[in-house]
């Protein structure tokens, strides 16, 4: 290469490295314009919630005191206004930077885990729901292999600690989702942090004949989970694909572990699946209690797997047992309503 042509080179190089420099200064401005708006919003947001916390408590007072048909429906106007308000502010707040919760916090640090682009958040959401999948089935085939093929105490603690580390990535996951905005909540919540404590029991529960005792009964269970889970995964995702498409369902609404009210339509038939899981759940704590009784038991593990699996069974049934409760009662009011309009 001639030293004309690499000189020639050389400035077009520069060129672009000038270019770089000013479309960078561009950038930091802007950034640095972003940051002031997000204060300004989340500033705003606070006043906001502040003043409708006020307006709230004045209207549940005034509601308290006697007052006619044109006042009260008044209030139940400017009440569901309220309510729909604090919706708006939680959408708001998923493109906003927050402080972590407890959890984030501990395992984090103050670190901004806030998504600013509905592309990265359904990008991060996909990955979430693509790694639950990956991990139900190589948790199905540990399990197979651990019950079928390798009866060795150091097969059952590889896949015991997996169990530990699936569940407690799942619940670092959801929690950068809910900070991005996804609304899973309650129950399914808890229940990610209950079997990462399961499975971390499980995981030092020492070789002797009453873990052998329980041992199989529990890969079958794992076997069976991982299959339901599968299950649900398969069809709640090509329903909450068809509910987004249309208007139904927000873009990071997750699959669970679990039946919510939105699975109603055209995912009932997984319920005779759920609740089986959920009464073998029982089966295995009152096995693990009456392993407890036993004068050879020693082993401290038993009874609070045995409180565990009984705290899973009673979230599991009692959550879905009252999500079917609710649907039917407003299906029925629903049904009432076509009849006197009709």
């Amino acid at each position: 290469m001639s030293l004309e042509r690499c000189q020639s080179e050389w400035s077009e190089i520069d060129r672009e490295y000038q270019q770089l420099q000013e479309t960078h200064k561009v950038y930091r401005q802007k950034l640095d314009e972003l940051t002031n708006l997000q204060a300004l919003c989340s500033t705003a947001i606070c006043k906001q919630r502040k003043g409708l916390k006020e307006l709230r408590h004045t209207l549940h007072n005034r509601c308290a005191k006697a007052c006619d048909e044109t006042d009260s429906a008044i209030i139940n106007n400017l009440q569901a206004q309220i309510k729909e308000k604090q919706n708006v502010f939680f959408d708001m707040e998923a493109y906003l930077p927050k402080k972590n919760g407890l959890y984030l916090n501990l395992v984090l640090g103050n670190v901004n885990v806030t998504l600013l682009s509905n592309q990265a958040k359904f990008a991060y959401k996909d990955e979430y729901e693509k790694f639950k999948l990956y991990m139900t089935i190589i948790l199905m085939l540990g399990a197979i292999t651990c019950l079928f093929l390798l009866n060795y105490r150091v097969t059952d603690e590889i896949f015991n600690f997996l169990l530990v580390w699936y569940y407690c990535t799942l619940t670092i996951r959801e929690s950068i989702l809910m900070s991005n905005g996804s609304r899973i909540k309650g129950w399914w919540v808890s229940h990610h942090y209950v079997s990462t404590f399961l499975s971390g029991v499980m995981l030092t529960w020492p070789e002797g004949p009453i873990y052998q005792l329980f041992r199989s009964q529990f890969l079958e269970f794992s076997i069976y989970q991982s299959f339901v889970q599968f299950l649900q995964y398969y069809y709640q995702s090509g329903c909450l694909y068809r509910l987004r498409a249309l208007g139904e369902r927000n873009q990071l609404d997750l699959t669970v572990e679990g039946f919510q009210s939105w699975m109603w339509r055209g995912l009932t038939f997984l319920l005779p699946f759920l609740f089986f899981g959920h009464f073998w759940q029982l089966y295995n704590s009152v096995t693990l209690f009456r392993l407890a009784a036993r004068d050879d038991c020693k082993e401290w593990q038993v009874f609070m797997l045995a409180l565990t699996f009984l705290v899973l069974f009673l979230g599991n049934f009692l959550t879905t047992l009252k999500v079917v409760h609710q649907k039917v009662q407003k299906n029925q009011r629903k049904e009432e309503e076509e009849h006197k309009s009709e």
